[in-house]
């Protein structure tokens, strides 16, 4: 039983105290009015408050089904290759990571109980929970964290986060719930980067390696059936080491086309969606079974030029095709305002260290006629390629911007590329896309694994000395107003040289039926609650 010191708790703290153990289930109604009683509430009053207060604590049972966006029959379990949404919300489904972003938006524990720096951060040491296990039945060791780490490091690791970790210089394991990371320079982000979607816990072999292929985990979760692309089905893992897991069982339903997804919502086959299409988004307003989420995130929709492909190797050409672009009538239009305008600097307001004050880019057609005149590219033409699935309206704002466009004599031919397969044949291959990033905690973190010289991510293929040497200074700088200073700088270099257009950072619009308990907070880091609704919500009826 929660115990509370009735002499140092004021009236006011303990009403609140009250709450949260109600809600929270950590009160039995007894124990309640008990200690309600002791602080001088009447015993009817205390019934009410309970009746009101305990209504709301997390529920358990029932199948969750949640019908998801961009889901490819190409994808796999290999963490170093995820990619998709399919890949990532399915991964904090059944696997671990050190660290998790809490519902608020701080850093929580996941596997990791607690982790400590060194003087200059270049040393963390991470304690590891002995109550986790893996679906299989085997404890998670310190050994599992460290194989599933260094499985994205060295010079055969061919996983996208590499780049993430290539300042690391050891990982060890220090006894059997121990584990330390050395770097060759501090990094203050060290915790936040653990999670990353890429870095889940997996198995070891038994030989250096991890067991990523029989999809074995030690999350809420554990895979029952699964065919990728089309539906995945869980249940309820009895070893899980947090509080969550409020549902017996989940199925999530891959549901590219928005309008497939929103009709199962709306009958009922579906008791949540990850992306509304915000063209009707007004119709499910309409709808009293139906409760719309919009999040402000540092999720971003992006536009890179292949910095080493004719036309986009000249600054000028790279400048003008962001001058072409009206953000804030795709913002009206696209985005039904449901977004923070972007100013081709991948660094959100959501994100600390965020530069006020820098210039806002607008759409300004004849500088860009001036640009692409001293570039000697008048009236050029380029592929533009999208698809539905990366984003609800990705190919009209490419539409519009094609018409904006026309205006700087830039002729826009978009490409409707097939939704399945995206993100393995079209990003990254082809020269000019329509990309949608989730959110990630710290500009570090985002500008590592994108824009860095060397990164498996680097979409618009940028080199940038001078931006590469301030990223490096900064992941290292303790001085919070130093480093704020580099990012500035870095912003600008990204804003007037880089390849990437940033239209703007959407808001996470997805939607629940009434009957699901979402809390109070819902986190920023990628839909559903930072991925995690399945294992965070609960039905309250």
């Amino acid at each position: 039983m929660t115990k509370f010191n009735q002499t140092k708790t004021t009236d006011s703290a303990l009403s609140a105290t009250l709450d949260s153990a109600a809600r929270t289930g950590r009160l039995s109604r007894r124990a309640f009015i008990n200690t309600s009683a002791a602080a001088g509430i009447a015993a009817t009053a205390a019934g009410g408050l309970w009746t009101t207060r305990a209504q709301a604590a997390p529920q358990k049972g029932g199948t969750f089904r949640f019908g998801i966006h961009d889901g490819n029959s190409s994808d796999n379990h290999d963490p170093g290759t995820y990619v998709s949404r399919q890949q990532i919300y399915l991964a904090h489904q059944y696997r671990s990571y050190l660290t998790m972003i809490n519902s608020d938006g701080t850093l929580g524990n996941d596997l990791a109980t607690g982790w400590e720096p060194n003087d200059d951060a270049s040393v963390w040491t991470f304690e590891i929970t002995p109550d986790a296990v893996f679906h299989s039945g085997k404890p998670v060791t310190s050994g599992d964290v460290v194989n599933s780490l260094n499985f994205h490091r060295g010079e055969k690791s061919t996983s996208a986060a590499k780049s993430l970790l290539s300042s690391v210089t050891d990982i060890r394991a220090d006894g059997e719930h121990t584990v330390v990371v050395e770097l060759d320079a501090g990094n203050a982000d060290v915790p936040w980067l653990m999670t990353d979607y890429h870095f889940a816990v997996c198995p070891s072999d038994g030989n250096g390696g991890i067991d990523w292929q029989s999809g074995d985990g030690s999350g809420p979760y554990k895979i029952d059936d699964a065919e990728w692309g089309v539906q995945f089905n869980l249940s309820r893992h009895d070893g899980w080491h947090l509080d969550g897991a409020y549902f017996d069982a989940l199925e999530m339903l891959v549901l590219n086309d928005p309008n497939a997804r929103q009709t199962a919502l709306v009958t009922g086959d579906v008791d949540a969606i990850s992306l509304v299409d915000l063209k009707t988004k007004s119709l499910l307003e309409r709808d009293p079974s139906i409760n719309i989420l919009s999040v402000p995130s540092a999720a971003a929709i992006t536009m890179p030029m292949f910095c080493d492909t004719a036309p986009f190797k000249d600054v000028n050409v790279r400048n003008a095709m962001k001058l072409a672009m009206d953000r804030d009538e795709i913002i009206q239009k696209i985005a039904f305002g449901e977004a923070t305008k972007g100013n081709d600097f991948h660094h959100s307001p959501a994100m600390p260290y965020f530069p006020e004050g820098i210039e806002q880019r607008d759409y300004d057609p004849d500088q860009a006629k001036s640009l692409l005149k001293k570039a000697g590219a008048e009236n050029i033409q380029v592929d533009l390629s999208t698809a539905d699935s990366v984003f609800s309206g990705a190919v009209d704002m490419c539409v519009l911007y094609a018409e904006q466009a026309k205006q700087a004599g830039i002729n826009v031919n978009v490409v409707r590329e097939p939704n399945d397969g995206y993100y393995s044949d079209v990003w990254l291959k082809k020269p000019f896309t329509a990309v949608s990033w989730g959110a990630r905690p710290t500009p570090d973190v985002m500008y590592s694994l994108a824009y860095k010289d060397d990164a498996a991510w680097n979409e618009s293929r940028w080199q940038n000395e001078e931006f590469n040497t301030l990223l490096l200074k900064a992941k290292a700088e303790l001085n919070d107003e130093l480093r704020s200073e580099m990012y500035r700088d870095m912003a600008l270099l990204a804003r007037n040289d880089g390849g990437t257009i940033i239209p703007f950072f959407n808001n996470f619009v997805y939607a629940v039926r009434s009957n699901v308990s979402t809390g109070d907070n819902l986190a920023s880091s990628w839909e559903l609650d930072g991925a995690r609704g399945p294992s965070r919500w609960w039905f309250s009826g």
